[in-house]
């Protein structure tokens, strides 16, 4: 079967999506101590692309939908592409030619964001409209590969910052570049339908309009869910690096390798494993097992006195909180059956704002307890909490449906 009948491939070229997504985000990061010592970027200015990141990934979620309706999921996705494209080749040029470096690295983090943002809110619809039929497993698979992107931005940049060292890290802005590149020619080719397309064929009506999706209680409970799962991940996850370096007094690049990398690892292969099994669970079931054992990590992290300990703690946070993001998307999907990209890009930023918050009360309670960064995880079990219960409400919901009937 050629590619443009074949819709693995859309899978395909959706998961190096977010293998794009994975370098946007995790790449420039990677570079701030760089910034700050060669450029002399002062923290408050890196601190302010953080934020800017994140009010980009903010504004892309909420106002990109009527716009993706609009001019049709491929060249939503052919652009997120080309800006992600442009911003990493933008980012190892401006810097050195524009009077003002961190001006250079600002507009070309800022271009890179838009189509991250984009990437985001287009690549699970397209994903989710395919006609197969184990969507929640083939969502969790997709997701994985935002996990895979990063274990390769941080492989590929230690390795390369080894061999060829940190002052020539414009070269692998611009082989990282060629990934986006790549994958729009990829995204020209492979069939792609729209959720609507797909909901008026299986349900003879329109995909659920933004009004129709407020005014809908599940909706909320969904969008609930989502904001805890950015929380539960990026808590730790954000951390994880400090937390490898605090405990075991290791260099930065152990950190980094023992801590995000770990937890990366593990959560990819969380998504992988439950997108090959995960058609003999129930979601919710699976999601409430993950919920629980995420608070029992947490409780692994900030409680044990042993620093491996609180290691592994991370390691198991990694995995529960794997299926949760995507699983989240599928369980919306399955429960709103006429979901629509606005569904999917207002999930997308109740996640966003998990992954702004969470980290946030990590670093807010460790500053006011003498930097114990373990109180301040401590403080945001709260979210995997919240998870729980809001698991057990859907499923104890759905068994009254089942006994009334």
């Amino acid at each position: 079967m050629s590619v443009k009948n074949n819709y693995s491939h859309t899978l395909w070229a959706s998961c190096i999506g977010y293998v794009v997504q994975a370098i946007i985000i995790n790449f420039s990061p990677l570079l701030f101590v760089m910034f700050n010592e060669t450029m002399g970027v002062p923290y408050s200015k890196i601190s302010l692309l953080i934020t800017l990141t994140f009010i980009i990934q903010l504004a892309v979620d909420f106002f990109s939908p009527p716009l993706i309706d609009k001019i049709g999921y491929r060249i939503s996705v052919v652009l997120a592409h080309l800006f992600a494209f442009v911003g990493l080749v933008l980012l190892a040029v401006l810097p050195n030619v524009m009077p003002d470096p961190f001006l250079g690295v600002l507009i070309a983090i800022v271009i890179a964001s838009v189509g991250g943002g984009l990437i985001e809110v287009v690549v699970s619809p397209i994903v989710e409209a395919c006609p197969h039929e184990n969507k929640k497993g083939y969502m969790c698979l997709l997701h994985s590969f935002y996990c895979w992107g990063h274990v390769f931005v941080i492989l590929l940049s230690v390795g390369f910052f080894a061999f060829f060292g940190i002052e020539n890290w414009q070269i692998l802005s611009l082989v990282l570049a060629a990934v986006p590149f790549f994958n729009i020619f990829y995204y020209l080719r492979v069939p792609i339908v729209s959720l609507d397309e797909a909901a008026m064929k299986n349900t003879g009506k329109h995909s659920l309009k933004l009004g129709q999706l407020i005014k809908n209680k599940l909706f909320w409970l969904m969008f609930l869910l989502m904001l805890c799962a950015g929380a539960c991940e990026l808590s730790v996850a954000q951390w994880a690096s400090a937390l490898a370096e605090q405990g075991l007094g290791v260099s930065k690049t152990v950190g980094d390798l023992a801590g995000p990398l770990t937890f990366a690892v593990l959560m990819g292969t969380s998504r992988v494993v439950y997108s090959r099994f995960g058609s003999k669970i129930p979601l919710e079931k699976y999601m409430l097992f993950c919920a629980i054992l995420c608070i029992t990590a947490y409780l692994l992290i900030t409680l044990s006195p042993y620093p491996a300990l609180s290691l592994i703690g991370c390691g198991i946070c990694g995995w529960s909180v794997g299926v949760m993001w995507p699983g989240t998307y599928s369980l919306a999907s399955i429960e709103l059956k006429r979901g629509s990209t606005a569904m999917f890009a207002i999930l997308a930023l109740a996640g966003d704002l998990g992954c702004a918050v969470g980290p946030a009360i990590v670093g807010l309670v460790s500053e006011s307890t003498e930097n114990s960064l373990k109180s301040g995880i401590l403080a945001a079990i709260i979210f995997p909490i919240i998870m729980t219960f809001g698991v057990m409400i859907r499923v104890t919901q759905k068994n009254k449906k089942s006994d009334s009937k």
